[in-house]
This record gives C-alpha cells, sequence and structure tokens, in this order.
C-alpha cells in the first residue's frame, strides 16, 4: 500500500498544498516550523482520525481563516493504492455556527471513494506507523499512554475492535457512576448485573485483540532491536494484565513477559467474557466502596525491558530512542503479516540521539518498506549514498519542492 496524492485544504500552515508522492523513500528537509511535521500529521489522521499532536482536532484548521467566516471547513484527502485498487479517502475538518449566540460548534467528517462511512468501519482502510520523539512517552509515560499504544495498533489491524474500544468505553464511564451511587447512596447491588455483562463482553475482545498480537509484536520487535544495536541488547516486553485469562482458567498466576501468551491466544472470546464477568463480581464490593471499576483491560500494564533492564527507570535517552523505533518497525512488520500490505511509515526527525552506528542500521530498515516519509532539519545526518538513493524535498515556509541532489 502506498500513498500516490496527498491534498490539503486550510490544514495547519496550509491554505492548500497538492502532492504526488513516488512509491519509495521521500525525506523532507527544512528548518523547525516550515510544515514538515504536519505534512506526516495529515497522513497519520488518515490512518487513525486524531491528530499525534494537537490536544483538540478543532486546533488543525488554518489559522489564517477569516473569522467573519461562518463556516470553517479543513480537508486532508488522501488517494491511495491497496492490493491493486485505487482509492480515495477524505476527511473534513468542519467549524460552524451552533445555534444564534455566537458560539460554533467542531465536528469531523470522513468519506471513503466519495461515500460518508462511520469512522469505525474506516479503520484499517489505509494504515500507517507513525515515528515522532513525542513518542517516548509510550515508554517513559504512564501506563494510559502505553494502553494508548496497543489499542492504536489494534484498531489498524483488528476488525471491529475500534467499536469494541468505544463500547467499553462508554459502558466503563456508566458503570462507574451507578458504583459511585451505591457507595453513596446504596441500593441493590445487582443493579450491576447488566453493565457488568457489557464490560465483560466488549472488554473481552480487548483482551483477546491483545494477547493475540503482543507475542508478534515482541518477536518483530526484537529482531529490529538487534538490527539496531548490532546485537549487543536484547528487547523483550513485560505484559502486566489487570485480567489474565489464563489465571481465570488455570488458577495459577503467569509469568510475566508474553511467554505465556500463545497459551492465552488459543481461548475463545466466549471463554474471556465469562472469566472476566467472575472477576468483575469478586470485586463488586471493593468496586463499589473505591466508586470505579479495579479490574479490566483499562488497567493493563506494559514494560519495555533491554538487556532485563527496565527501560522507562533505567534507559538513557539513546536506549529508548532506540527501543521505540524498534517497536515501529515492528508495527510496519505486523501489519505487513495481517493485511498484507505496508504500510506508510513516517518519521519524524528520527535521528536526533542515535550514534553513526544505530543510525547506519535504521537507513538500511528502511530499504524494507514500500513508502516512507522522513523528516530532518539536518542532511548531514543522513549518508550520501542515502540522499542520492532517495528522494529530498525542502519544505519551507509551507512550500514544498522537490531538490535535485548535486
Amino acid at each position: 500500500m502506498y500513498l500516490t496524492r496527498l491534498s490539503l485544504n486550510n490544514f495547519r500552515v496550509f491554505s492548500r498544498l497538492e502532492l504526488d508522492f513516488p512509491r519509495r523513500v521521500i525525506l523532507f528537509h527544512g528548518a523547525n516550523a516550515q510544515g514538515k511535521t504536519t505534512i506526516l500529521e495529515s497522513v497519520a489522521f488518515l490512518a487513525l482520525f486524531t491528530s499525534f499532536s494537537a490536544s483538540a482536532d478543532r486546533q488543525l484548521l488554518n489559522f489564517n481563516l477569516p473569522e467573519s467566516e461562518p463556516v470553517k471547513v479543513g480537508r486532508i484527502v488522501g488517494e491511495f493504492e491497496r492490493a491493486g485498487r485505487k482509492n480515495t479517502l477524505e476527511v473534513r475538518l468542519i467549524q460552524e455556527p451552533n445555534g444564534g449566540n455566537g458560539s460554533s460548534r467542531f465536528r469531523k467528517e470522513a468519506l471513503l471513494n466519495g461515500v460518508i462511512r462511520r469512522f469505525s468501519d474506516l479503520y484499517g482502510q489505509f494504515n500507517a506507523v507513525t515515528f515522532i520523539p513525542q513518542m517516548a512517552k509510550i515508554i517513559e509515560g504512564g501506563p494510559a499512554d502505553r494502553r494508548r499504544y496497543l489499542d492504536e495498533i489494534l484498531c489498524q489491524i483488528e476488525p471491529g475492535y475500534s467499536k469494541h474500544l468505544l463500547r467499553y468505553s462508554q459502558v466503563m464511564t456508566r458503570r462507574n457512576a451507578l458504583l459511585k451511587r451505591l457507595g453513596e447512596f446504596g441500593g441493590p447491588t445487582d443493579q450491576l448485573d447488566y453493565w457488568d455483562g457489557l464490560l465483560a463482553e466488549h472488554g473481552a475482545y480487548l483482551v483477546r485483540g491483545r494477547i493475540g498480537m503482543l507475542g508478534e509484536l515482541e518477536s518483530f520487535a526484537r529482531q529490529s532491536h538487534e538490527e539496531l544495536t548490532m546485537r549487543r541488547e536484547v528487547f523483550r516486553l513485560e505484559y502486566q494484565p489487570s485480567f489474565d485469562p489464563t489465571q481465570s482458567q488455570s488458577g495459577q498466576i503467569s509469568l510475566p513477559g508474553v511467554q505465556h501468551l500463545a497459551e492465552a491466544s488459543s481461548i475463545e472470546v466466549k471463554d474471556i467474557e465469562l472469566g472476566f464477568a467472575k472477576e468483575l463480581q469478586k470485586h463488586r464490593k471493593d468496586d463499589i466502596q473505591r466508586g470505579s471499576t479495579s479490574v479490566g483491560p483499562h488497567r493493563d500494564e506494559l514494560r519495555f525491558l533491554a538487556n532485563q533492564v527496565d527501560l522507562a527507570d533505567f534507559g538513557s535517552r539513546g536506549q529508548m530512542r532506540t527501543a521505540l523505533l524498534s517497536l515501529k518497525f515492528a508495527e510496519v512488520d505486523l501489519m505487513k503479516q495481517r493485511s498484507g500490505e505496508w504500510p506508510v511509515l513516517l518519521l519524524d526527525e528520527v535521528m536526533a540521539e542515535l550514534d553513526p552506528i544505530r543510525r547506519g542500521a535504521l537507513l538500511s530498515l528502511l530499504d524494507k518498506v514500500e513508502q516512507a516519509f522522513v523528516t530532518t532539519t539536518d542532511l548531514d545526518m543522513f549518508e550520501r549514498k542515502f540522499l542520492d538513493l532517495h528522494e529530498v524535498w525542502k519544505v519551507e515556509r509551507g512550500v514544498v519542492s522537490k531538490e535535485t541532489q548535486v
């Protein structure tokens, strides 16, 4: 799979941008705040329909749009080829009046080949893997950052996962509200039965998706990590599920890591649902006292280790950057294995904090992808051979121009 054309209207710094892409690696270079990362952000938006940097989608609208304009519309249109078929995916960002009191509301909509579709139906149509320096929070941030990381992968590769994730979140909100009410005012606890059933139903799909994916992710990440470190480090994931379906079946605690995932991945979704429902019942009294749900995939944890060292606690900046890149290349391999198509790889300022050996190994890994967009402020970080083999485009004040290497 590869992107053939990108069209932006009123998106970030770009009032209008039209780019046609070759099926290869493209290096965007230029000073900071010129629009390089925005190009990557727009492509990533076509895969996950959310920004990797903005706290609110309305921030993506071009700031030069006149205030007098009642309806402000930004567009991202990507034309891509997948399995030999051409497709067009369009996302519209719309800010419009909300009543007659001068306030406004923001919404977004998406069209696949000209037909408006629900976002939940569009995950996986266009796949992209993104690296930006801020993604170090996957390793050094909180557990919620790591769960979000897993969910973003699964939304692209697991059909229906996004719908179950949304419903799980909605049911969790309702259940927690009821728990607080029961804790404050009392009442029959069997009121929780309905919500427990729904939470177990949708949560089972999240549990099954994660345990079915993490073993593959670790295997691919180990291979990439070996190449990036010249086999000096062994990379490992340590998965700490809040609800472990293997434990509910055997009554024994599983070992940390992903070694037991092969066993867990053979468990049927219905069996996971039944086991999860029992766990919710077992923790019901404590949950009422807490006013929140204490067990479930919303409390999973994932740790990243190199040579048995927890990188979040003791890893250097270079080690964390290497581990994150290993995970990103593992995502590429995983998506290729699951879908049969290479995702588009997006790398922002990827060379910073890497030594020359790791930089060379990284460039060699790029050779296996079908299409990649890479940004930099310093071309000297790239080997001359790499610059000669790939496209180099300059981005300056929102203008993109192809350069001829001499």
